[in-house]
């Protein structure tokens, strides 16, 4: 079986990109806003009262599975975007 990912979410929005899946040549478009990061953003203060960021990554997980998409092959895709797409949080959002 041959699995594309096609993703276009980069920073500073790389959650709300436009995820298009291809199996064995049939499309799949997922539209956008479709993945939940893994990861997360911690804000903490420094002894000065500075405060600073931390960005941690994770994987993808999918929000939004297009209709009738096969129960299936879920995981498989599900592998396929964690192994193509960087993972999530790309700390854009801070």
């Amino acid at each position: 079986m041959k699995i594309d990912i096609d993703y276009d979410g980069r920073w500073p929005c790389q959650c709300a990109g436009h995820l298009r899946v291809t199996i064995d040549g049939e499309l799949w478009d997922f539209g956008k806003n479709c993945l939940s990061s893994g990861g997360s953003v911690e804000g903490f203060y420094e002894d000065d009262g500075s405060r600073g960021f931390e960005v941690h990554q994770g994987e993808w997980s999918v929000a939004k599975w297009p209709q009738d998409f096969p129960e299936d092959l879920k995981v498989l895709v599900l592998d396929a975007i964690n192994q193509e797409v960087d993972p999530g949080c790309c700390g854009g959002c801070i």
